[in-house]
């Protein structure tokens, strides 16, 4: 079985990879944007499979489709909701709902290995995913986060966190407050759990919200810094393959 990941998270890409590999299931490559899958897909054989996310760093990946005749077999990985996929999820094996669970991928390679491409050609129609994509169906995010504090447990509405970060393996809400919450969670987990319009993950390191920011600067290597209303711990930099993604978000 010849597999491909497209995911522009990394530490999704690899997560997803590890699961895949306790299935027996090799992986042969990773990409991560719109771009380098189509010159990918323009220099090499097409693979079995492909474990899509929708959403990359430099645009939807159904632009993809639209430049290179695919031929593969695809499971989606997306924070969609599983009733905005319900118009093409019959075309697909199957689709993931991030964060990926163990049993649900197991059940999706099973579905693959039961599913014959030789007789059958995978049709998807993008067209439908990007509507659904414009306009998707209403769903409800998380209002609130939980934290203990000694013996007490705080709750942390969603309204009044600045951003997300992860510091020394430990994932930190910073409130408008200036302070600091750890969370039993981790950044990953969070896509799919908190409002795409509301927050934007500008690195591995940060979810921000965009009503936190302050001032937007040019930085170096064509990055760019925030500043935030009271975060002022490090600086907050925008990753160079996000900075096109954040500003198309920030519209």
């Amino acid at each position: 079985m010849n597999v491909l990941i497209i995911e522009d998270e990394r530490p999704s890409a690899r997560r997803l990879q590890r699961m895949l590999e306790k299935l027996d299931v090799t992986v042969n490559q990773q990409l991560h944007s719109v771009e380098e899958s189509i010159d990918w897909f323009s220099n090499n054989e097409q693979p079995d499979l492909i474990f899509l996310d929708i959403q990359l760093s430099d645009g939807l990946s159904f632009e993809i489709f639209e430049t290179i005749d695919i031929r593969s077999a695809i499971i989606f990985t997306t924070a969609f909701d599983e009733y905005a996929l319900q118009a093409f999820k019959l075309n697909s094996i199957d689709y993931l709902l991030k964060p990926i669970d163990e049993d649900d991928l197991e059940i999706a390679v099973k579905k693959y290995r039961e599913f014959s491409p030789k007789k059958q050609r995978l049709q998807v129609d993008f067209e439908d995913i990007k509507k659904l994509l414009i306009n998707p169906v209403e769903r409800e995010y998380k209002k609130r986060f939980t934290t203990k504090i000694g013996q007490h447990i705080k709750m942390i509405p969603i309204d009044e966190i600045e951003c997300f970060y992860s510091e020394n393996k430990g994932t930190y809400a910073h409130t408008v407050e200036g302070r600091n919450y750890l969370l039993d969670t981790t950044l990953e987990q969070l896509e799919g759990e908190i409002s795409p319009e509301v927050f934007f993950r500008i690195s591995r390191k940060y979810y921000i919200n965009v009503n936190a920011i302050k001032d937007i600067i040019s930085y170096t290597n064509s990055r760019l810094e925030l500043k935030l209303n009271s975060y002022t711990e490090q600086p907050v930099i925008v990753a160079r393959e996000k900075v096109k993604d954040f500003k198309f978000w920030l519209e």
